[in-house]
């Protein structure tokens, strides 16, 4: 996961707020904000207008009204991330869409991004399995499809982190270096399920900048800036390297109890982007190795597979928005494809000018927009 900080891109997430579920009618939409759990964040607070509602399909209408960019999430027990949404600049609105399983969670802002957030309780009532079924069968078969995907990639990543690791303890840094990219392919594209989580993210891919207080930086970017800025594989490293394939086979396990919807997917999908245009176009990322667009093309390819696997409703529902998605996620890959090279690596980021970074950043920009409303194209009503 990126240290998370606010960029001129965040602001895509503004687009969510205005999304609304194509031929509905305006009596609908009102009932939809009515029905709306509203959350109003600031420096301090955490308002929440709602601390019971019914379980299945919620909406969250976030506003910032705070100096700081915000992050909402809602959490279940053991901080597991049931949704949430990165990145609300001050001033502005972001919407989530989602479908929760009764129970009891917190909702969290998190002003600046940092720390554990200024908390609510609230329950969830109704059903324990009411969010577990959609009425439509393709979403059942999306949802399905996903979690075979999602475990897939923690599967291939397995065998691609242990190659890193052994390379790390054989002491050469070079075949260290050459295999650092690919080692992260299958977690970018899914990252989403691993940060749902809680504890794993911060364990295996949290940047220098990203640390909390107290915490001991451990990952793929620790080792990064070994193997990279300083050009050195000592005992530690050996034995970092040994925690990450522990950490990421721990990840490969807990696949099948993810807890993962149609709703969970569109905004997984939506993340990816974020993640792109706050951490992989600025280059923070991957600073010492510079694989950054290695990153950038798994999120994109992550993106495309939850949208594709939905696209049957989705194109239903929202006909346009199938067709803008479509063509904005050719665009970025046709963009992503020339700095591919021979042997299947990216251009080195730091080779990247600045304008040509402005072109990616309008691509995911143009991207980003119709993804946010991705989300409530499948909501089953």
């Amino acid at each position: 996961m990126s240290a998370r900080r606010s960029t001129a891109a965040t602001l895509l997430t503004l687009a969510v707020a205005t999304a609304a579920l194509a031929g509905c009618s305006q009596k609908k939409d009102d009932k939809a904000s009515s029905d709306a759990v509203k959350v109003n964040a600031t420096d301090t607070a955490c308002e929440v207008s709602k601390s019971s509602f019914p379980a299945g399909h919620v909406v969250l209408d976030i506003t910032n009204k705070g100096s700081k960019t915000t992050e909402v999430y809602v959490y279940a027990a053991g901080d597991k991330i049931v949704t949430e949404r990165e990145n609300i600049g001050p001033g502005t609105k972001a919407t989530i869409n989602a479908e929760i399983k009764a129970g009891s969670y917190e909702i969290a802002c998190k002003p600046g991004m940092v720390g554990d957030g200024i908390r609510q309780k609230i329950t969830v009532t109704g059903d324990a399995s009411a969010a577990a079924a959609p009425a439509d069968p393709r979403l059942t078969a999306a949802v399905d499809a996903y979690r075979k995907y999602a475990q897939e990639q923690a599967d291939l990543t397995i065998p691609a982190v242990e190659a890193f690791a052994a390379a790390i303890k054989a002491g050469d840094v070079e075949k260290a270096k050459s295999l650092y990219a690919p080692s992260r392919t299958g977690w970018e594209r899914t990252e989403p399920v691993a940060e749902s989580f809680g504890d794993i993210d911060p364990k295996t891919d949290t940047r220098e900048d990203g640390l909390e207080a107290g915490q001991e930086w451990t990952g793929w970017h620790k080792l990064e800036k070994s193997l990279f800025a300083d050009a050195r594989i000592g005992d530690d490293e050996k034995k970092l390297a040994d925690q990450l394939v522990t950490d990421l086979k721990d990840w490969q396990k807990k696949i099948p109890e993810a807890e993962i919807t149609a709703t969970s997917m569109a905004n997984g999908a939506k993340e990816l982007l974020d993640e792109v245009s706050t951490g992989k176009i600025t280059g923070e990322e991957d600073r010492y190795s510079h694989t950054d667009l290695a990153d950038f093309a798994a999120n994109v390819e992550g993106a495309r597979k939850a949208y594709e696997l939905l696209k049957p409703v989705a194109s239903e529902k929202d006909a346009e928005l199938a067709k803008t998605l479509d063509s904005e996620f050719a665009a970025t890959e046709a963009l992503l494809a020339k700095y591919k090279q021979a042997d299947g690596t990216y251009t080195s980021y730091d080779k990247v000018a600045d304008a040509e970074r402005k072109t990616f950043s309008d691509a995911v920009n143009a991207l980003g927009e119709p993804l946010s409303k991705l989300a409530a194209a499948v909501v089953v009503k």
